[in-house]
This record gives structure tokens, C-alpha cells and sequence, in this order.
């Protein structure tokens, strides 16, 4: 049994009050410290949510709650000009699509139910390690202890810079992330996700259960702008550059033209994490978007996290020090996010090819699906679960990758 009874979360996004509340489940008092003043609802729009994730979250008792407030996608079809192609359908459960803010709002409340306790500006500063336990300061000057210290503190993680000062930041991928959701007459059946490969830039379009149509933007874009910094500028100008790059599309051209400027959500530079040395120090592990975050392409940056959330703590429950629960968490989890992140980054640079790949797309991308065997590739990914009732056998666990 861990000698581990207590554990700070730093960061309340996703993974952190999945993390706290796995904690929770595994008889660790966990306490998640969010920098924000408050819960983290208003963040972005839609995300995808591959099957994995509500399966994982089945674990802590939440996963039917999600999948009540999120649509499924039976259907993915991929648009290239004219020609559109049927993807496999590869898990056991649709790809869904979920309001980020009500995601976020849905694990907060879930975890306050469950007994976590959420405290909000809190933002960290550095950690005091001690023989049996850490202090964290805040920039407010208060500080908390407890034996153990988990960063769920997303893609600029101070706790990944702390574990390793060295640690490789994420990279940008060279587009900026758009999403909206619009009242306009697209022919699009019911539970259907389109990936389109436009003239000029990769956009993706879904049917909503309202009648709406939700659509995200991956915009080429040189510089970096933050999300702070991209949301300075008026949505109304970058609506009028969405037009421009998407105009010729169809129905690109009409999703961009009907979305009011208050519908538009910007979310800034894109980002993929590229391998994390090292996930853990001493007393200090990291979970989600802090160590492993995959392009947004792949559907699975959510559902990773909450994999790794779940995952940490049951490891916790099993063995008898910090580190050795920390070292076989990184075990099992490394290769999995690894190889998921290698595939989003090789889709990354099929939405800014050149003009030229473009029109080869049309007869080079069926061939590619079949031979890179994308329906296997994807059941396995997708059907990925976790036996919380188990001893963590690292064996078993590398099997299922």
C-alpha cells in the first residue's frame, strides 16, 4: 500500500481535477491549486473526444455525464475538392465532440463532489522539496504542503520547469486554432464530422444536434500569436481573414460568412509537445498537456490526459514510494503518447502542403489510408482501456499499447 496519503494538483483544466478526483478514489487527499480566479469555462470552443476518454472517465464516474452533454460523430468523412472519402469507424464507441467550457465545468463539479478541495489564484512560484514531502509557494504568498506534487498545469507547465529547467518547450505548429458554431444551410448529415482540405488551408465542419453547424479553422500563420495576444485582435478582422483564405471553399466560404463576430472563439498558436526527458523528479510527477500533448488532428489530447490522470494515481495506490509509483507511470505511459503525438505531427504536414501536393491529395490520400493501415492504427487507439481493479502489471499494461 503507497505511503503516499496526500497530493497537490497544480492546474484545473482537464487533467487536473480528473487527477485529484482518481487521487481521491485511490485514498489520497488531493487538493487542486488553479492559477485563475476562477473555474476555467471560458477557454476555448468544441473539442474532439475519442472514445477513450469517457471509457477512462467511466472509472471515477463520470463518463455517461460527459457523454450526455457531448455529440457523437458516427460518421468522419474526409473532403478533398471534389472528392470526399468515407473513414473507418474504428472503436467501440463514435468520436464525440464536446463544448470545452462544459467539459471543464462538468470535472469540476464532479470533483468537488467527490470531496476535492479547489482553491483559485493560486498561481505557483517554486517548490520546497523535503525528505518526506513538498511545499508549494504561491505568488499571493501562501503555500501548501503535502507528500507529493502532480503538474497538470498545461502546455507552458511551470511544474515541467521545475522537475527539469532544461525540459523542451512545446512547440508552435505554425497555425492558429478558430472555432464557432453558425446557423447556415450546409448539406451534412446528422452526426457527421468533415475534414476539408481547402484551397488554401485545412478547415473541419459538423453537424450539431440543434441544427447548427460547428466548424474549426487550423490557419497558417508565420508568427505566434498567445491566446492573449490572438484574442487583442478584433474577431471581427480575423473573420474578414478567415474569408479571405477560405472564400473559395465550399462550404468554407459560407461558414466563415455567417458567423457573427461575438460566435467566433479564438484560441491562438497550436501546439504539439515534443518528447519530455524526463516526466517526474523525486517528489514531482507531470500529467496531461505538461508532458504529452498531441496535435489537436489526433482527437486524443483530452482523452490522453485523463488516461495519464487515471493511471498516476492507481500506480500511486500500488507502490509503497513516490518514485517507484512515478517511474512505472512513465513506463506505461510513455510509448502510448509517444507513438499518438508521431501520428498527429506527420497530419500536421499534410494541412500545409503546397498548392501542388494539394491537387495530388485527391488520389495520393486513399492510398495512403490503406497502406498505412489507418482503421487498425485507430481501433487500437481507440479502444484502450484501463482495469482500475487490477495491480498495475507494466507487462500487461505495454500489451495494450
Amino acid at each position: 500500500m503507497s505511503a503516499v496519503t496526500s497530493a497537490l494538483v497544480i492546474g484545473g483544466g482537464i487533467a487536473g481535477p480528473v487527477t485529484a478526483t482518481a487521487l481521491r478514489k485511490a485514498g489520497i487527499v488531493a487538493t487542486v491549486h488553479e492559477a485563475y480566479p476562477g473555474p476555467a469555462y471560458n477557454i476555448g470552443s468544441a473539442l474532439g473526444f475519442a472514445p477513450n476518454g469517457p471509457a477512462a472517465l467511466d472509472i471515477i464516474g463520470a463518463g455517461d455525464a460527459v457523454r450526455a452533454i457531448a455529440a457523437p460523430m458516427t460518421h468522419t468523412v474526409m473532403s478533398l475538392g471534389h472528392k470526399t472519402i468515407e473513414m473507418p469507424t474504428a472503436g467501440p464507441e463514435p468520436l464525440y465532440t464536446v463544448d470545452r467550457s462544459d467539459l471543464h465545468q462538468l470535472l469540476h463539479d464532479h470533483a468537488v463532489a467527490a470531496g476535492v478541495g479547489i482553491e483559485y489564484s493560486k498561481r505557483l512560484v517554486g517548490v520546497d522539496e523535503h525528505p518526506d514531502g513538498v511545499t508549494a509557494r504561491f505568488a499571493d504568498g501562501s503555500t501548501a504542503t503535502a507528500d507529493i506534487l502532480i503538474g497538470a498545469d498545461g502546455i507552458k507547465s511551470q511544474v515541467r520547469a521545475l522537475i527539469d529547467p532544461n525540459a523542451p518547450g512545446a512547440n508552435y505548429t505554425g497555425m492558429l486554432g478558430f472555432g464557432a458554431y453558425t446557423e447556415c444551410s450546409v448539406d451534412i448529415p446528422p452526426e457527421t464530422m468533415v475534414f476539408a482540405y481547402g484551397r488554401n488551408a485545412y478547415y473541419l465542419y459538423w453537424s450539431m444536434p440543434d441544427g447548427r453547424i460547428a466548424w474549426g479553422a487550423n490557419l497558417p500563420h508565420k508568427q505566434y500569436l498567445s491566446l492573449t495576444e490572438a484574442r487583442e485582435i478584433p474577431a471581427e478582422r480575423w473573420l474578414r481573414t478567415l474569408g479571405e483564405v477560405y472564400g473559395e471553399d465550399t462550404p468554407g466560404a459560407d461558414l466563415v460568412r455567417n458567423t457573427p463576430p461575438e460566435e467566433l472563439v479564438t484560441t491562438g498558436g497550436l501546439h504539439i509537445m515534443p518528447s519530455v526527458p524526463h516526466w517526474y523528479r523525486d517528489r514531482m510527477a507531470l500529467v496531461g498537456d505538461a508532458v504529452h500533448a498531441p496535435s489537436n488532428s489526433t482527437g486524443q489530447g483530452a482523452s490522453l490526459a485523463i488516461e495519464s490522470a487515471i493511471q498516476i494515481a492507481r500506480c500511486l495506490r500500488d507502490f509503497d514510494d513516490p518514485a517507484t509509483a512515478f517511474a512505472a507511470y512513465e513506463r506505461i505511459r510513455r510509448p502510448r503518447v509517444e507513438k499518438i503525438t508521431a501520428r498527429g505531427a506527420k497530419i500536421n504536414q499534410s494541412k500545409t502542403v503546397g498548392p501542388i501536393m494539394r491537387r495530388l491529395m485527391p488520389v495520393m490520400m486513399p492510398l495512403a489510408t490503406k497502406a498505412l493501415k489507418i482503421e487498425e492504427t485507430m481501433a487500437r487507439e481507440q479502444s484502450y482501456t484501463i482495469d482500475w481493479d487490477a495491480p498495475v502489471d507494466e507487462h500487461a499494461e505495454l500489451a495494450a499499447v
